[in-house]
């Protein structure tokens, strides 16, 4: 297993390689990434183990929406069965990497109490509006900023772990190492991918819904929903479709079916 070293540039490129592959079948990644989503709701909302299900099943998810960028890429067919298909890969595996990504969540979030005397834990647990107005007055920078710092080492050990378990069958503490070694070799170009996410998916689309609620003021429910609806039917697809093309710059192209 070799990583690749990418100038910064990579990043914004990644963004994208993102749209170019959406591009190549709009509606069948925008209704995967639907069906994504609406599954891990769907899970959710299950009594007891509902959650518990849905964080196990996350990374095999992603499998499927990187098996669907990289079928889309090659022009060979895309269906629902595909975003399901990455569940079946080294499964044992992926839902040991949801399961030590949920407990190392909690975990985080367990040290963040230790900051604020458990604030931010019980609004980020709060099941109605009620019970998260008891928290909205308190101040919740110093523990963000503690998750952030304890969990950005969790995303970089995760970010490539699914998908180097599902397509070279690596067991989980390989697949995490790789993962996290790709991802600090690559500092620079995630740092400008993170940027490009934040404009094109944060700064852009809230500036255009600022300028529309002045000229149409009357009008914010209709003019939040349009565009609302572009941010889930394009931007988000091209989002995961760019984990995809990061993947492939650093690690290449996988011929693992």
């Amino acid at each position: 297993m070799r990583a690749q070293t990418l100038p910064a540039a990579a990043g914004w490129r990644w963004i994208g390689a993102g749209f170019m592959i959406f591009r190549r079948n709009p509606p069948v990644l925008s209704m995967l990434v639907i069906a994504y989503w609406f599954t891990l709701i769907f899970l959710n909302i299950l009594p007891i183990i509902g959650a518990l299900v849905a964080s196990l099943v996350v990374p095999g998810l992603s499998v499927g929406l990187m098996q669907a960028s990289r079928n889309l890429e090659r022009g060979q067919p895309v269906g629902l069965q595909t975003l399901f298909g990455g569940l079946k890969e080294n499964t044992r595996t992926l839902l040991a990497l949801g399961a030590l990504y949920l407990f190392c969540t909690i975990g985080i979030l367990g040290v963040s109490a230790l900051v604020d005397g458990g604030n931010m834990l019980h609004y980020m647990l709060a099941n109605s509006r009620a019970e998260r107005a008891q928290f909205e007055d308190a101040d919740f920078t110093l523990p963000g900023l503690v998750v952030l710092l304890l969990l950005l080492p969790v995303l970089m050990a995760y970010w490539f772990a699914p998908v180097l378990a599902a397509w070279h069958r690596l067991p989980m503490a390989k697949s995490l190492f790789f993962s996290f070694i790709a991802c600090w070799m690559n500092w620079r170009p995630f740092l400008t991918y993170s940027l490009g996410l934040l404009i094109v998916a944060g700064v852009l689309p809230g500036m255009l819904l600022g300028i529309l609620l002045l000229l149409f003021p009357a009008a914010q429910s209709f003019i939040t929903g349009i565009v609302s609806v572009p941010l889930l039917l394009i931007i988000a697809p091209a989002v995961f479709a760019s984990f995809y093309a990061s993947y492939r710059d650093i690690f290449g192209i996988s011929e693992i079916v």
